[in-house]
């Protein structure tokens, strides 16, 4: 188990623990022994590793499902975008160029700097879409939604935002 994974479900035990209103020595007392005070401690420090059948264990003995003693996975901070989007370049020299000329623009530098002519798709970072979004003013969600609109994002390449 890695570290920041120990110390971030040692922090969800001690929530839990805390919440019932319980001290290390409480749970120590309240198990008959069968929980040492040391051994919560060391679990809600992170500095021992808790095996899966002790952590079923613990959340039966504090009454509440395992999952609630998991940490949440890591989240996407909010705009940044994952993965990798696809945009149609043959759709997008079909639109008004004064509605798509600075997507047009940057898809061109973009197809510049990689020596990337095809001309039909330029595959891009995802997380390139929050950068257009401030070009257009707009969010990501927004902009998806707008390129989604224009066919040069399809629905199946629409970036993940979290």
């Amino acid at each position: 188990m890695n570290k920041q994974y120990g110390t971030a479900l040692g922090s969800r035990l001690r929530t839990i623990r805390t919440q019932q209103g319980l001290s290390l020595h409480g749970v120590e007392k309240k198990s008959g022994g069968r929980w040492k005070a040391v051994v919560v401690g060391s679990y809600e420090r992170g500095d021992r590793a808790v095996t899966v059948s002790k952590l079923a264990e613990l959340a039966e003995f504090y009454g509440v499902p395992v999952n609630e003693l998991l940490p949440a996975p890591p989240r996407t901070p909010p705009g940044q975008v994952t993965g990798r989007v696809v945009l149609d370049l043959q759709r997008l020299s079909e639109l008004p160029p004064e509605e798509v000329g600075p997507l047009a623009r940057w898809a061109a530098a973009i197809q510049s700097q990689r020596g990337d002519y095809n001309g039909r798709v330029l595959s891009v970072r995802g997380e390139d879409m929050r950068t257009l979004a401030i070009v257009y003013d707009l969010t990501v969600d927004e902009l998806t939604g707008r390129l989604t609109d224009w066919g040069v994002l399809t629905p199946r390449d629409t970036p993940a935002a979290h």
